[in-house]
C-alpha cells in the first residue's frame, strides 16, 4: 500500500541505461521515502550515480525496473502537465535560453498553470516575485542569460523552480558553481525552505560539511551501486560515510565531520588541550607538519591553547621547557626544532 505521506517514494527501483539491446545497471534495489518539509541531500563519489537517479526520478530517463511514486500516483500515470505541477527540476546542464533576460526566465516557471500563451494571474506574479526574493535575483532580472555567470543562472534557474511551486524541488548540483558565501547562502535558503513551505526538496551534492549541517537526511550512494538513507549523524557515528568516501591518501573523521589528509608521521608525540576551537586549529596545523597527536596528557610535548580577544594563545610544554606563543603560525615555528621531520 501506498504512504500518502511520502511526497516521493520508490521501490525496488533500478537506474541505468539500454542501449542496443544492451543494459547497464548504475543502482539497484533502491528504497528510499522523501517526507514533506524536508531537505534530503544526495552525496556519493563521482560515478556513483547521483545525476543517473535525480534524472530518473525526475523523468527525463526511464528506471530499469521498479517503481517511482510521486504525491501518491506511479511517475508514469501522470501527464507531463500533471508532472510538472507535482515537481520541479534543476540540472546542472547549461540551458540554452536564448536571448531571454532573467525575468522570463523565471516567469517559465508559472507555464504549468498559464500555458504557453496564458496570462499572468495576480497570484501568478506573486509567486514570481516571491521566488525572485527568495533566490535573491533581484539585480539580475533585466540581464540576459547568457550575460550571465555560471553561478547566476543557477540561481536564477533556482527562482524558476521556486515559481513553479511544486510540492516537490530536484536539484542536481545546485552550488557547484557558485563562491563559498553563496554555497552556504544556497544551502540555507533551502533548508528554510524546506521547513517554512513543507516542500520536499531533494538535491545532489558534493558539499559534504554543508549537507551535513542542513539536511534532515542523507542519502548516501556507494560506487556498488546501492544507497544507505538516514539522519546524517548515525550515518557519521555508523561508519558509512567512511566506508562510501574511502580512499588512499585521506579519511572521514567522524569527531569533526571531515576529511583527513594522510601524511607519514612520527609515533605521537603532542597532546592538546583547552578551547574547543583553538585545539581545532592547532590540530590541524600540527597534522599538516605531519606530527602525530596523542591521547595521553604525559606524551613528550604538551600544548594548552587558550581562546583570547587576538584569536590564539597557548602554552608550550617539553621536558623543561615552557613557553607562549600567540598565534598557531608562531607555535608551528617553535615546534618544527623540536620534531625534525625525517
Amino acid at each position: 500500500m501506498i504512504n500518502p505521506a511520502a511526497i516521493l517514494e520508490t521501490r525496488a527501483l533500478a537506474i541505468g541505461y539500454r542501449s542496443s539491446g544492451h543494459e547497464r545497471t548504475v543502482a539497484a534495489q533502491l528504497d528510499v521515502r522523501l517526507q514533506p518539509g524536508n531537505l534530503v541531500c544526495l552525496l556519493g563519489s563521482n560515478g556513483a550515480g547521483k545525476s543517473t537517479l535525480m534524472r530518473t526520478l525526475g523523468g527525463l530517463q526511464p528506471a530499469l525496473s521498479g517503481q517511482i511514486i510521486i504525491d501518491g500516483q506511479p511517475l508514469g500515470a501522470l501527464k507531463p502537465a500533471e508532472l510538472a505541477r507535482k515537481l520541479s527540476l534543476v540540472l546542472t546542464d547549461r540551458i540554452d535560453a536564448g536571448n531571454l533576460t532573467a525575468r522570463e526566465v523565471v516567469v517559465l516557471g508559472r507555464t504549468p498553470y498559464t500555458g504557453w500563451l496564458g496570462s499572468l494571474s495576480e497570484n501568478d506574479h506573486s509567486k514570481i516575485a516571491q521566488s525572485i526574493e527568495q533566490a535573491g535575483i533581484s539585480p539580475l532580472l533585466d540581464r540576459h542569460m547568457h550575460q550571465l555567470s555560471d553561478g547566476e543562472r543557477q540561481k536564477v534557474m533556482l527562482a524558476r523552480a521556486l515559481a513553479q511551486d511544486t510540492p516537490l524541488i530536484l536539484l542536481d548540483e545546485p552550488t557547484a558553481h557558485l563562491d563559498l558565501p553563496n554555497r552556504v547562502e544556497m544551502m540555507r535558503l533551502l533548508h528554510t525552505l524546506a521547513r517554512d513551505t513543507r516542500k520536499a526538496i531533494l538535491l545532489s551534492t558534493h558539499e559534504l560539511d554543508l549537507a551535513l549541517q542542513t539536511a534532515d537526511e542523507v542519502w548516501l550512494m556507494h560506487a556498488d551501486g546501492t544507497l544507505l538513507a538516514g539522519l546524517p549523524e548515525d550515518l557519521v557515528l555508523n561508519g558509512s560515510f567512511e566506508t562510501t568516501f574511502a580512499r588512499n591518501g585521506f579519511s572521514f573523521d567522524r569527531a569533526t565531520g571531515t576529511f583527513v589528509i594522510h601524511r607519514p608521521v612520527d609515533t605521537a608525540q603532542i597532546y592538546l588541550e583547552g578551547a574547543v576551537g583553538p585545539v581545532f586549529w592547532a590540530r590541524r596545523a600540527l597534522e599538516r607538519e605531519g606530527l602525530g597527536i596523542s591521547r595521553y596528557r604525559d606524551a613528550p610535548c604538551r600544548i594548552s591553547a587558550a581562546d583570547t580577544p587576538d584569536g590564539f594563545e597557548a602554552e608550550i610544554f617539553f621536558e623543561n621547557l615552557a613557553f607562549k606563543v600567540s598565534s598557531v603560525q608562531e607555535l608551528i615555528r617553535q615546534i618544527r626544532p623540536l620534531f625534525p621531520l625525517r
